[in-house]
């Protein structure tokens, strides 16, 4: 897929600082193996999994000691199998070791994450719905689990609360009125699209009325979703949210609404079991 220039910059600032975290003064354990010390290490996966996380392990090993070689003998958004060999790494034994938990800690979340999505996304293969995530992230690491999501075969709703408006009753509270925060979402900033949530149909017809790009439907039962849909008639985009699981997400995507966005793609993933093993060489 098209990354962005500043996708690589965000993934090479949360290595940096995911290294300093780690390394801190200098790997003191590292530091008991001779220096000239060569090793090979295999990572493999102890479970089925969508691997994701290519590039930010490319990118530890990069900012360690970039004479280290890898080679790679599966892609991101690829299904591996329990003890599948996911990459071989060749050079510093210091480096390797020093890397090794960094490395597999990306891995893992980035994998847990796109395999929870490729799950939801499979329930609802068949349907036109698109599934969504939300910003309910772990910090600092947005851009990586965002694009683990959208390997997983899911979606991104916005980035963050600088590139698409989603006004709720806090800021309708403040604004006055539904109509009058969407009048001025399109005064501040007329290009970005103008999202309002909505707990009752009442305040759905008051988003439509308004001229809502999307508006979302916040914990509606599915009769409400479907009454939703029928009253929008296509004039703007659908979206439920709230409650959704995996038992009943294929309910909700035969509302006909057009998106459902999903907290547990990025704030539920339990971390894929990898290991790493070394060998001289």
């Amino acid at each position: 897929m098209k990354l962005a220039d500043e996708f690589f910059a965000d993934l090479r600032r949360s290595v940096r600082l995911a290294l300093a975290e780690d390394i801190g003064a200098g790997d003191i354990t590292a530091g008991l193996i001779p220096a000239e010390r060569l090793a090979t290490a295999h990572v493999i996966s102890r479970e089925q999994a969508i691997i994701c996380g290519q590039q930010w392990v490319d990118e530890i090993f990069r900012q360690l000691d970039p004479g280290l070689r890898i080679e790679w003998h599966c892609n991101d958004a690829e299904m591996v199998t329990a003890g599948q060999d996911l990459f071989t790494a060749r050079g510093s034994a210091r480096t390797l070791l020093t890397g090794e938990r960094t490395a597999l800690n990306f891995l893992q979340l980035l994998s847990a994450t796109a395999t929870t999505a490729r799950l939801y996304a499979d329930l609802v293969a068949d349907t036109p719905v698109k599934l969504l995530d939300t910003r309910k992230t772990i910090p600092g690491l947005r851009t990586a689990q965002k694009y683990a999501v959208r390997c997983g075969g899911c979606y991104n709703h916005r980035i963050g609360l600088f590139d698409a408006y989603l006004i709720k009753e806090n800021h309708i509270s403040a604004c006055g009125s539904i109509a009058g925060a969407i009048l001025q979402a399109r005064i501040n900033h007329p290009d970005k699209p103008v999202e309002v949530e909505v707990e009752t149909l009442d305040q759905f017809d008051q988003a439509l009325a308004g001229g809502a790009d999307i508006i979302m439907l916040d914990n509606f039962t599915n009769s409400r979703l479907r009454e939703a849909v029928q009253r929008n008639d296509g004039t703007a985009m659908l979206e439920a949210s709230g409650g959704v699981t995996r038992q009943n997400l294929r309910n909700i995507a035969k509302t006909g609404v057009d998106y459902i966005s999903i907290g547990a793609l990025t704030k539920d993933a339990a971390a894929i079991d990898l290991s790493m093993r070394f060998e001289d060489i």
